[in-house]
Order: structure tokens, then sequence, then C-alpha cells
């Protein structure tokens, strides 16, 4: 156990990492005071079963110093993402939401979504945890709303209309097809009806539509009542919780069988949109002031839609105490940019609201107990490779080319379940063009994942043989690391194309792993081996493609790389390009008549593929 020396340590606020005797971090944590807060721990027994296997692990432990609790907050979940410690409340689920976003800094402001919030006075709706419900919903608004999609550049060299003005979803302003206050009317159209003033745009239409059949204007009166009919149909698929218009999130929390559900459900304008669930193992009640205004600082992150109030039930605010809630509530101000509410509901349908997200909550316990009576995979692996733990995180890495050109890593991150496709890597090698050397790929992507530094992963599984599974090892070795991974390969038995005789091999082993064929455990690994294929070979085609391409048009006479991202901005292919007419050519901004006549002749002197 750790030798605590209480003068060691700061009393000023601050964040406080426990590492084990590999220097992996266990827990981080907060405090206003960094030393009494350390000294709870390794001042006699700790009453809690958790903090106690905790505090029995803890080998190291840095203290950064921070001006306020506030600061400290907000690093703690910063450093919660990063290092993902076992002991804290990890969101599994951390992935930005999609969101709805009007631009209005442009003169025809674009309607899209994104997953991140810049505060430049864009309209934002949402959030959506579904990516394929936000997709259906984004496809409904633009039939309703037909604003322009396409990237600024693309807008100022785009000479003629896209395919969206052709299938009526975009007024093609970028070819003056309409006039300002014409499209800027449809602008407002859709802020009054993400605002949730739908019944105001509803009347709006309505009136148009009755306007233009009294001017005999029946082509305009028929477009007009499409719309109304389509727009009550989506305004009909949304039900109103709150009777006020209201922007919320409502949060509440159950505890069972020494798990914890934790749901929050996204209403806006007075309107239930979504939910979000979350489920950890292994919680307590007694955790509760700590690892609530932790999540909130996790989830709210500075690119998240953070609303005006937060809803919470009275115990919940009675476990975080008048400090822990303003506390949070002064961190989620700071990354919303204005107030925000931690409050308890105020009417009977607010607190219908939280008995909604209760009920979730206790369902989402509910199916995690059931689905965790059976041992999880990454546990099983953990056992059958005889690591002695669980895998929370696997990185998995593939080499691939082609005769030698186009040398690549491509590396696949599995983490807490699932596959973080945000973490995935490629890896180009230049300096190792046209040798074909797998084994020197495979060395100097080690060498480059260490200066990419943590977080590290439990196992690296190689997609290759003994050989492969020994290179990784000496370079681990030369980089005076020997064990910083875990490490693991599967190849081919090279007796047949059964897939499931892939063997594993570990290191210190000369014989593979007895895995049964078809085993949980096997479909696994190859699974892992399937996404790194899969991922790599996919980047270095879109690589080789995108060299190809840019040649084609780098040969060009007088075509530099300014006039070639010029051409690609505005044709989108070679194919594109040989489609526009010397006019089309000339008229973009900065290629002048006579350069547009040098490229038009080049491409029509070359036969179209």
């Amino acid at each position: 156990m750790f030798d605590f020396v209480p003068k060691e340590f700061p009393l000023e606020p601050g964040v406080y990492l426990m590492k084990s005797a590999q220097g992996k971090v266990l827990y981080v944590g907060k405090a206003v005071n960094l030393r009494s807060r350390l000294s709870s721990y390794f001042r006699g027994v700790p009453d809690h079963p958790k903090t106690r296997a905790l505090v029995a692990r803890v080998k190291a432990v840095d203290v950064l110093v921070t001006a306020t609790e506030k600061e400290a907050l907000l690093l703690e979940a910063s450093l919660i993402k990063k290092h993902r410690p076992r002991y804290n409340i990890v969101l599994r689920d951390d992935k930005s939401y999609i969101l709805f976003k009007l631009d209005k800094s442009h003169e025809y402001p674009k309607f899209s979504f994104t997953r991140r919030v810049v505060r430049d006075g864009s309209t934002y709706f949402g959030p959506f945890t579904s990516a394929q419900a936000a997709r259906k919903t984004w496809r409904e608004l633009n039939r309703l709303f037909p604003l322009r999609k396409c990237r600024d550049a693309s807008f100022a060299n785009r000479v003629r209309p896209c395919l969206y003005h052709h299938l009526g979803q975009c007024l093609a302003p970028c070819v003056a097809n309409v006039t300002r206050d014409e499209y800027a009317q449809v602008v407002k159209r859709v802020e009054a009806f993400l605002s949730g003033r739908s019944s105001e745009v509803l009347k709006r239409v309505e009136r148009e539509m009755l306007e233009a059949s009294d001017k005999l204007q029946f082509e305009r009166a028929a477009q007009l009542r499409d719309l109304l009919s389509a727009m009550r149909q989506t305004v009909e698929g949304q039900a109103a919780v709150l009777p006020n218009h209201a922007d919320l999130d409502a949060l509440s929390t159950f505890a069972a069988g020494g798990g914890m559900g934790l749901t929050i459900l996204f209403v806006r304008q007075g309107r239930f949109l979504d939910r979000a669930n979350f489920f950890w193992p292994d919680f307590s009640e007694e955790e509760l002031p700590e690892a609530l205004p932790s999540f909130l600082a996790q989830h709210y992150r500075p690119e998240s839609y953070v609303p005006k109030r937060l809803l919470l039930p009275e115990r919940l605010l009675s476990a975080m105490g008048e400090r822990g809630a303003a506390l949070a509530a002064e961190a989620l101000s700071e990354r919303r940019g204005g107030r925000v509410e931690i409050a308890a509901p105020r009417s009977a349908e607010e607190t219908r609201l939280l008995e909604i997200a209760a009920a979730n909550a206790a369902r989402a316990v509910a199916e995690s107990q059931l689905t965790g009576r059976e041992e999880s995979v990454p546990r099983l692996i953990g056992r059958k490779l005889q690591v002695g733990r669980e895998l929370n995180r696997i990185e998995t890495v593939d080499v691939s080319h082609l005769g030698g050109k186009g040398m690549r890593v491509g590396m696949v991150v599995f983490e807490d379940g699932r596959f973080e496709k945000a973490a995935y890597r490629q890896y180009a090698m230049p300096e190792l063009e046209g040798t074909g050397d797998d084994y020197a790929a495979l060395a100097a992507w080690v060498d480059r994942r260490i200066s990419s530094g943590e977080p590290w992963p439990d196992l690296v599984l190689i997609d290759g043989g003994k050989g492969q599974l020994a290179c990784v090892e000496r370079a681990l070795e030369r980089a005076g690391l020997p064990h910083l991974w875990e490490l693991a390969s599967i190849a081919k038995s090279g007796r047949s194309r059964n897939a499931s005789e892939d063997h594993i091999f570990r290191p210190g082993r000369k014989n593979p792993l007895a895995l049964r064929p078809g085993s949980r455990e096997l479909l696994f690994l190859q699974r892992l081996r399937d996404e790194a294929h899969r991922f790599v070979i996919g980047r270095q085609r879109q690589a080789r493609k995108k060299t190809a391409l840019k040649s084609e048009v780098l040969g060009i006479p007088g075509v530099g790389p300014k006039t070639a991202k010029l051409l690609w901005d505005s044709f989108g292919s070679v194919e594109g390009m040989r489609a526009a007419s010397l006019n089309d050519l000339a008229s973009l901004p900065g290629l002048g008549s006579k350069k547009a006549k040098t490229v038009f002749d080049f491409l029509h002197s070359k036969p179209a593929d």
C-alpha cells in the first residue's frame, strides 16, 4: 500500500491521480483541500469495500493544483475521459450527440447536422442519441425547408445547381435561383419551427396558401398545401410534455443489486425529444455526492448543447448538497456561456418527467443485470490469454501494402464493449516505401504508438504469426518498455481456409493457445482482426485513389496545387471536369479563359476511363 506522508501534499484545491505499481491510473478525484481529502483514504481502514480495494492497489499518487474547486471539477472530467480509471464513474457512451444546426453567419444560412456546439449565433436543435433517427428527422426537415447543404467553398465556386435542387431539397442560392428575401423567409420558418413556434408557422403557411389560391396561383398554393400537410405530420410525431415550451434535461437514477442506472430525458420547446441511459456496476448510493458532479462535467462537454435548466429529484439534490449543486451549476454555466440552473421540479408535469426518467434508469439496471449473468467477452479473453484481468481496451494492428507500395499500419480500438472509431488511426510509412517489410512497419508502429502516449491498451492484438509477435516484442524491449502492453497475435493455420482454425499466439509460448474453434473468445478475436483489416485496406484504397486522381489533374499543363484544389472543389471528379463546358471552366474565379482552354483541351484529348 502507498506510504502516505501528509506534508508532501498541498492544502490547495486540485485533482489527484491514484496509480498502480505499473503506473496505470486507478482513480481520479477532486478536492477543495488535497491533503485533507487524501488523508481520508489512508487514515485507518476505509468503510466501503470498493474504497478498500482501491487503496490496497495504490502505489503512487500524483496531484495537480488548481485555482478553484470549479477548475478541479472540469479538470477531473477531462482526466477521467483520458485515462478511463477502473474505480471512477466513466461514461462508456461519451460521444457527442447529433444536433441540427442553422448557421446564420452566412448571407444564405446552411442547414446541417453536427456533433459540436460553436457559440457563433447559430441555432441548434437536439440532441439526438440515435444517428439513424436524427438522419430521418433531418431528411424530413430538408423536405419541409429546402435550404442549402453544401460547404461555403463549394457554394462560392458552383456554376450549376446540385442534385439536391433537382430533388426539390435546395433552392439553389448558389446560382441566384432564389432572391435573398425569399430565402430569408424560409430561414425564418426553420427558426420558428425549431424554436417551438410550430403553430405560428403552420398558421402563416396556411394564410400564404389561401392568398395564393385567391390570386389564382394554383401551383404555388398546391406546394404550400403539401408543405402544410408534411409539417403537421412532423409536429404530431413529437409528444408535448410541458406547456411552457421549456428547454430542459430531466435526470434520475435507480440503484439496485450493486449497480446504478442513470437516465437523462431531453425536452426541447416543451416536447420530449430523446433520452440517454447509462449503467455502472458495483456502485452504491454512498458514491452519489462525488459521482453526480463528475458525471455532469463529463456528459456536458464544451462542444455539447447545455440547456438552461437541469431537473433533478430532491433526493439527488440532497445527496449532492448545496455546495455540490452550486459547483456543478457554475461549471455548466461556463460551458453554456450563460446561466444554468440545477433544481427540483416545480410542477406536476416536471415531477412526471422525473418519474419517467427513474423508470428508465430502473430498466437499464434490470437489462444490464440480465445480460451480465454471462461472463463478458473481454473478461473471458483476459482469462483465456492468461492475462489475469478484464481487457477494457484492446488495440488491433494490421500492415497493408500493394507490392511494397503504400506501406501503412492500421490500428482499431475496442474499448468498454464497443469499437471506438474516433480512436482509429492509420500510420503511413513513407520511409519503407518499396520494401514490403511487414516487420519493419510493425517496429516503426511501436515507436510511434509509444510517442503518442496514453491511454495505453490492456492488449495489443497483431494480425500475423509468431514472427510478427516477436518483432513487436523486440521493439518494446528496445524502447525500454518490455511490459508496457500485453501482446497476442492471430494467424491462419496454413492447413485450411477454414477461419475456425485461426491460431492465437502469446509471448513465451512455442505453441498456439488451445482455443476451441467457434468459441466466443476466438470469434471475438477474429472480429477484431477483420475490423483492423477492413479499416487499413479501406484507408489504403482511399489514399491510392486520391493520389492517382491528384496526379491526373496535376499533370495538366499550367495546373498547380491551388488550381487543382479549385477544380476538385467545383466539380468533384475528373469526369465532372470533362462534363463541364469551356464557359463553366472559364467562370471559375482565378482560372481565366486561357488556362480554362488549356484544361478543356487536355481533358478532351484523353479518352474517358
